[in-house]
């Protein structure tokens, strides 16, 4: 089996499952450390042509990484295409074993169990805590509906206030942030890099949870510590 993924999480989960089964991934999928594949490109870029030249019996993609006219170049030239979607936590298990499985696994890996039962083990929120969450600057975007990581954090008891926006990432002025008066801002460290000197400064008076991207947006090996390392992270925020 030769397998491309297009995708830093799908990337992970098969390569730490399958061994010597990718044969090509992004610039992008950095974890597991070490590995020795082709680069293909961005996410939102590949080189379809190169990808080709793999001859890979499937690339795996994602509906919301991926764009659809370079996984349509793919099917033209006759390479199976496997598009995932992944919005809740237990979407990404449903999916992650379609992955796997399609890519050759006979059965369920340890670490998958080991994520769901940490997932379906945590406390019911007594309180949700509003919280405004950006992905980006210049200009300012948030999660909004239907997002992955919205239902990460609502699985830990934070309610992000633009989960029902008529959009999955707006645009939101940094002045309509602050006066929506969250309880609590969650900077991730993905796709944008907020960092304690780049992001907190533009929410003056507000708790700010500075949180693992990978760990908040990524579905595969990471969400089995996810719960406790985001918990972490928010709780200190909160002190």
């Amino acid at each position: 089996m030769r397998v491309v993924s297009l995708v830093p999480s799908l990337t992970e989960a098969v390569a730490v499952t399958l061994p010597g089964v990718l044969v090509g991934a992004t610039d992008w999928c950095e974890h597991p450390a070490g590995l020795d594949v082709v680069r293909i490109g961005g996410t939102k870029n590949p080189d379809t042509a190169r990808i080709a030249g793999l001859a890979p019996d499937l690339v795996i993609a994602n509906e919301e990484e991926n764009r659809a006219p370079d996984l349509d170049a793919l099917r033209a030239a006759g390479i199976p295409v496997l598009v995932t979607e992944v919005r809740t936590v237990p979407q990404a298990f449903t999916e992650l074993e379609r992955v796997l499985r399609a890519c050759g696994a006979g059965t369920r890996p340890g670490w998958l169990d080991g994520a769901e039962a940490a997932w379906a083990g945590l406390p019911e929120p007594e309180r949700p805590t509003g919280a405004v969450v950006p992905v980006w600057r210049r200009p300012w975007m948030v999660l909004g509906r239907d997002t992955f990581a919205g239902d990460v954090l609502a699985r830990l008891g934070v309610r992000h206030l633009y989960a029902g926006h008529p959009e999955r990432y707006p645009r939101i002025p940094l002045d309509e942030l602050n006066a929506a008066a969250p309880g609590l801002v969650v900077l991730p460290d993905e796709p944008y890099r907020f960092t304690a000197d780049d992001g907190p400064e533009a929410f003056p008076g507000l708790p700010c949870a500075l949180v693992s991207g990978r760990h908040l947006t990524w579905y595969g090996p990471s969400l089995l510590q996810a719960p406790r390392v985001l918990a972490q992270a928010l709780a200190a925020a909160s002190r």
